[in-house]
This record gives structure tokens, sequence and C-alpha cells, in this order.
């Protein structure tokens, strides 16, 4: 008498989490969109408004060159990459706190409430692309190979912006002010960032220390598909070697208060 093998291999760990992971990021994205009109709209209408403020003033009102021409296109090369990494550390102060009975009833590993947060925001960050592929029509601006190195600048972006929020997330629920003092050191590192200028704009000596700044490299990997000239590999090193660091550190600090968090919720 034979004996069937079982249609199915038993999933490993890792596609477990993989599975989960991806099941609750499309579930995420479902009720933020379902219960709003425009849905996607929304995603990129934020960044668009910031984007003609900024050129407005910079283009317009002030007689002061900053960054490249088409400054549109400059500005949301890294204006778009910035909202990702603000909304996703501003969600992450909250991923514990809003899911809190999710999370005690079940056994998947607890990591994976940042890494949703993460992926659904950064989902949306492709998704606002074609907006500045637009605008990179409209206004000429042409596209170089190393628009390549946009690989390397979400590698780099998801690796900093995970390590971040795993630092925040359980932090934030034994010291609840956290959470607006993140929302003002975000506000801080916006002007301190190369968002609304380059790396190029700095004064000299500042580009060093801008360097120190993690989103300073990976903007300019960004910058670099439409303006070569922004490429700054010495940011790039130090960003590259400073998000891993801060990826061991986030990693450390949420395995070390786990425990205490699953109680404290």
């Amino acid at each position: 008498m034979s004996v069937t093998a079982p249609t199915r291999h038993a999933w490993s760990p890792f596609a477990r989490y993989r599975h989960s992971l991806w099941l609750l990021t499309v579930r995420d994205l479902r009720v933020r969109y379902s219960t709003s009109f425009l849905g996607y709209f929304w995603s990129i209408l934020d960044p668009l408004v910031m984007a003609g403020i900024y050129w407005f003033v910079f283009t317009q009102v002030f007689d002061r060159s900053v960054g490249q021409t088409p400054y549109i296109v400059f500005l949301l090369s890294a204006l778009l990459p910035w909202m990702w990494f603000n909304g996703a550390v501003s969600d992450s102060t909250r991923a514990f706190l809003r899911q809190a009975k999710l999370i005690r009833s079940t056994k998947i590993p607890r990591t994976i409430w940042v890494l949703r947060v993460v992926l659904s925001k950064g989902i949306e960050f492709l998704l606002s692309l074609p907006v500045l592929a637009l605008f990179a029509i409209v206004f000429g601006a042409q596209l170089h190979w190393e628009v390549v190195y946009s690989v390397l600048a979400i590698v780099m972006q998801t690796v900093l912006t995970v390590g971040v929020g795993l630092i925040v997330a359980p932090l934030v629920v034994f010291f609840r002010d956290l959470e607006r003092a993140t929302k003002l050191a975000l506000r801080f590192l916006f002007y301190a960032s190369p968002v609304i200028y380059g790396i190029s704009d700095l004064p000299a000596g500042f580009e060093f220390w801008m360097s120190f700044n993690p989103l300073a490299g990976i903007f300019s990997l960004y910058r670099a598909a439409f303006f070569p000239s922004e490429l700054h590999w010495i940011p790039v090193i130090i960003g590259a070697a400073m998000s891993l660091v801060i990826l061991l550190i986030g990693m450390l600090v949420f395995k070390r208060a786990e425990r205490s968090v699953l109680k404290e919720i």
C-alpha cells in the first residue's frame, strides 16, 4: 500500500515571514485607499504641493540659484524619497500602539510590524515615480545611465529606514513623548538634508559634515539619474556604512526591548 506524499511542502520560517509581511502590507494599503475617494492621488498630492511651494519661492520670489535646472525635477528627485523616509519613520512610532491586540495575539516575529510600514511607504514611493517621469518629460530633463544607481539608493534607504523604525517603534511604547520628539527631529532633518538644495550648494567645509547624514548620499544617488554632477561618492560611502550601523543598532534595541514591549502594550 503506497503512501501519498503531501501535496505542499511545509513552508520555511523565512517563507512564512515573507508571506505574512506581504499580506499585512497589502491589507495596510487597501485600508488606506479604500476609505479615500482620491486614493492613490493623495500619496502624490502632498509632495506635489510642497514641490510647488519651494519651486515658487526659489525660482519666482528670490533671485537665488539653488540646485539645478529644471529645479522642479531636481526637487522632486529628493522630495519623493524623503516622503517615503518621513512617512515610514512617523508611522513606525505608532506601529505597536495601533495594533496592540493583534500583536499580542499572533506569534509572527514582531519586526514584521515595522517592516510592514517601511514596505507600504516604499510601494507608495515607487507608485509616485511616474509623476517624476512626467515632470522630467515636460521640462526636458535628460535621463542618464546613472539611473541604475537608483537601485542602490532604494536598498540603502530601505536599510536606513528599517533601522530607524526598529529603534523608535519599541521606545515610543515606554516614552510616549518620543512620538512628538520624532516629528520635530524629522522636521529639522528635512532642512538639514539636501532636499531643497544640493550638496554642491553648501558652503566650503559643510560638504564633509553633510556626508554624515545618510540621506545625503541616498539623495545624491537618486539625483544622479538626471543630474550626474550631483553624484558625490564620499557621502554615498559614509551613508552606506552609517545605514548598516543604524540597522544593527535597531536590531539590537528591538531584540532587547521586545519582551518588555509585549508586557507594556
